[in-house]
Parts: structure tokens; C-alpha cells; sequence
């Protein structure tokens, strides 16, 4: 299964080298009928693919959020040219376990 959104970039509150992006409530609402993707402390494994950048990561459940939330690895902000603030569109794919 392939969702694609935008989302907004910021920076986690405890560490903020830390870049995330929220899951829109409703692709989340369809990542949560999915639970037989689940795995350690509700994470999903994905793979994600912003402009030419893809790789393979986790989405974490947000409590605060009440989302998930992806982690953006410096690599592929640098290379895609995006930082904090900015709107990225997002492709993830949901990997079967």
C-alpha cells in the first residue's frame, strides 16, 4: 500500500538535530487498520521516497500528535534541498512484516 501527502518539517522538542514529519490523520486512520504491519512499540516499517532521495525507515506513533510521525535523515534534506518549515511531498509504502 502507497500514500502520498504533503507535510510540514520540524524539529523534535527533545533533540532538535531531530527532523520529523506528521502523517495527515487520515492516511494515519488507514496505517492504523493496517495492524498487521506493526512491529516494536507500534512503529510501521516503510519505505520513502521524497523527489529523487528514498529509503527505507520506521513511522513512530505520536501520543501528543496523536499521528504518526517520520523521521528525515540530514542526508536526504541536504540532498533535496529542505529543512524545517519547509513543505515536502512524501510517498511511503507500507512494508510487510
Amino acid at each position: 500500500m502507497q500514500l502520498t501527502f504533503d507535510a510540514e518539517l520540524f524539529p523534535w522538542d527533545a533533540n532538535t538535530s531531530w527532523v520529523f514529519v506528521a502523517v495527515p490523520q487520515d492516511d494515519a486512520d488507514v496505517i492504523e487498520d493496517a495492524t498487521s504491519l506493526v512491529g516494536g512499540f507500534g512503529s510501521v516499517k516503510v519505505n520513502v521516497q521524497i523527489g529523487k532521495s528514498s529509503w527505507s525507515t520506521s513511522l513512530f506513533p505520536s501520543k501528543e500528535m496523536q499521528t504518526y510521525v517520520l523521521p528525515l535523515k540530514k542526508a536526504v534534506r541536504t540532498a533535496e534541498g529542505i529543512d524545517v518549515g519547509d513543505t515536502a511531498e512524501i510517498t511511503i509504502e507500507l512494508v510487510h512484516v
